[in-house]
């Protein structure tokens, strides 16, 4: 397989992440929170900066794009058409069922609003990885600003769909207060309980928590989980509509 994933920090608690085509040299940034962070990390690499693909307006997503275009003045964005003139330096606007290519690795763009009303996620079907920006976190998901919480519903239940073994990267370092809130909620899941283990090690080590996988997400993950009846019992909502359960529990969510 010809694609290669680095990750690393950027401003206080973001992700950003390189996805390398070693067949043609061609390289992604996921986003560009900073330029300083991106530039490090091609520096670390010996990578050339050839696409930015950006999931969502946020200015902590493309702040660094205006330098980097600067930098490297064949770099091509993009980004979601819906948020094109949000974002800024846009050249090809993207929607639901386009591909991207990054040399040769081919991405799938769904759609996934909620946290923002346009956003889009990457997925590199062949290589398993799916970039999902700010909508799944591990343990958590993004906070719904611009559309109705069962929009957002409906993108997660979208994304529990994809193979159990695709590898997530997210937009930021939220695991450890995401684990803490999913065990207020479900305290006896067992999985949930050891992940929540390993995350703690992880982080006190200075280690990231993510990529994770799907999979752990699935069994983890109380936004995934809002069909579980502990998880409707937990919300109050015995036997009730997921996106209901979804609604409630990120209201708490935002409360915590």
């Amino acid at each position: 397989m010809t694609a290669h994933f680095h990750q690393f920090p950027c401003r206080s608690d973001n992700y950003g992440v390189l996805v390398h085509d070693s067949a043609t040299g061609a390289t992604a940034a996921i986003d560009a929170p900073e330029a300083g962070a991106v530039l490090k990390a091609l520096a670390e690499t010996g990578w050339t900066l050839t696409d930015i693909l950006v999931t969502h307006h946020h200015a902590d997503h493309t702040d660094g794009i205006p330098a980097l275009k600067a930098k490297f003045p064949k770099l091509r964005v993009v980004g979601p058409a819906a948020e094109a003139a949000k974002i800024g330096g846009v050249d090809l606007g993207v929607k639901e069922g386009d591909e991207v290519l990054v040399g040769h690795l081919e991405a799938a763009v769904l759609a996934t609003p909620g946290h923002t009303a346009g956003h889009v996620v990457y997925w590199f079907e062949e290589a398993g990885a799916l970039f999902a920006g700010d909508t799944l976190f591990s343990l958590g998901c993004g906070r719904v600003m611009e559309t109705p919480m069962a929009t957002m519903w409906d993108s997660l239940l979208k994304l529990s769909q994809l193979p159990g073994e695709t590898q997530v990267y997210a937009g930021h370092e939220y695991t450890v207060s995401n684990a803490k809130f999913a065990l207020s909620v479900e305290p006896d899941n067992a999985v949930l309980k050891e992940r929540a283990g390993e995350v703690e090690r992880l982080r006190a080590a200075g280690h990231p928590t993510l990529p994770t996988t799907l999979s752990l997400e699935l069994a983890a993950n109380l936004f995934l989980r809002c069909a579980v009846p502990a998880v409707q019992a937990a919300a109050g909502l015995p036997g009730g509509d997921p996106a209901e359960v979804f609604a409630v529990l990120r209201e708490r969510k935002n409360r915590a």
